[in-house]
């Protein structure tokens, strides 16, 4: 090759790694997007006590226009595939602005917004590797031929860690599910601001209580501890662990009556935190003064009690509190989903109303007897289920 057609060649070169941003840029044509979309926590797909593959987590929203949007559907797709759609009543039924725990139906200008996500998938059914979200919104202030928007984005790979396989925090027949995984609003959307992040460290959460032989939640005065089935009960270690914290001197509360004086540190009131490796962590709370079994650095064994349930901390009636989550502490990480080995399903209740209702009056539970009783291989435990282990 001569100098000149050496230095020609450059010269094309030169020009093209000149030219291909701009072409680029004319191929993928710049377009208003006024709804930023974003998953900060990607999902961890798990298996359901119905054995169906189950996703939750938030999807956030923000309205970056001087108009409020209406959205009208959301298409959840995995690997191109539309897995789920929300229509406007679904999203007006999960969409909160942050900081409250209302649901609105319009996203208001200049607000952000979590949408909280629940959806399955067939047993066996491809989980994808990668999922996305197509928002359909109206914008009434824009001009007219401008009010619909169609958006793609809060593009998001699956959580790659695996489920993790436990054991059940007690023992016995008779235990209800509550505020339990997936649509439960008081565990599953309590996003905490803590160390200038967002937290949902509930998300998985159950309130285990238990009914007596009349499907009660307690018999007897509303305001004695005694009263309560599930009270004295041992908790026991879900797995071989290692204790990081334990908390045993916080009285109790009566039962009945929301707590009003103690800490944000006390909110879970005596209470074990159990290392379970590979960065999972259990959380047991509300257990009674004096039961604890353990001390911070034992070793325990799937199985083990650790200490007996009680109605201490930020508690309203006796249950025990149990949550898995990526850190040791009980606020400032996000909730892990699991799977319990071994349990069986006999009944379910209508609905967290019904229950809160029993849990207030001391009346018999109505519940939906499961027959033939449905035995659980393994799976996380949905709600207002009846649960013997």
């Amino acid at each position: 090759m001569t100098r000149r057609n050496l230095r020609t060649s450059v010269v094309a070169l030169t020009l093209l790694a000149i030219l291909l941003p701009s072409l680029a840029l004319a191929a993928e044509p710049e377009l208003p997007t006024p709804l930023l979309l974003s998953v900060l926590d990607p999902p961890s797909p798990f298996t359901g006590s119905d054995q169906r593959i189950h996703f939750v987590y938030e999807l956030w929203i923000t309205n970056f226009s001087s108009g409020d949007a209406s959205l009208q559907n959301i298409a959840i797709v995995g690997d191109g595939t539309v897995l789920h759609e929300l229509n406007a009543a679904e999203i007006a039924h999960r969409l909160q602005p942050t900081g409250q725990r209302e649901s609105v139906s319009v996203l208001a200008k200049s607000t952000q917004a979590l949408l909280f996500i629940h959806f399955q998938l067939s047993p066996g059914a491809a989980v994808p590797h990668q999922i996305s979200h197509r928002i359909m919104a109206h914008f009434a202030a824009a001009p007219p031929g401008h009010q619909e928007l169609t958006e793609t984005g809060g593009t998001t790979s699956i959580d790659p860690r695996s489920i993790l396989k436990i054991g059940p925090p007690l023992a016995g027949d008779n235990y209800i599910t509550a505020d339990s995984c997936c649509d439960a609003t008081r565990h599953t959307r309590a996003a905490l601001p803590v160390n200038g992040q967002v937290w949902i460290a509930q998300r998985y959460a159950v309130d285990w209580e238990q009914l007596d032989k009349d499907n009660r939640i307690y018999s007897g005065p509303r305001e004695k501890l005694e009263s309560y089935t599930i009270f004295g009960k041992p908790a026991i270690a879900v797995a071989d662990a290692t204790v990081v914290s334990a908390i045993d001197n916080l009285p109790e509360q009566t039962p009945g009556k929301y707590p009003t004086d103690f800490s944000l540190e006390a909110a879970d009131g005596n209470s074990v935190i159990l290392d379970l490796g590979s960065g999972q962590y259990a959380l047991y709370a509300h257990m009674q003064p004096g039961s604890l079994k353990v001390h911070k650095n034992d070793r325990v064994k799937r199985g083990q009690v650790l200490g007996l349930v009680g109605n201490t901390g930020n508690s309203v009636a006796p249950h025990l509190h149990f949550q898995l989550m990526d850190g040791w502490s009980s606020l400032a990480s996000n909730g892990l989903p699991y799977e319990i080995e071994g349990f069986r399903v006999t009944g379910k209740s209508n609905g967290t109303e019904e229950f809160d209702r029993a849990e207030a009056d001391g009346t018999p539970l109505a519940i939906n007897t499961v027959s033939p009783v449905q035995s659980v291989p393994k799976g996380l435990p949905l709600d207002q289920l009846i649960i013997s282990f």
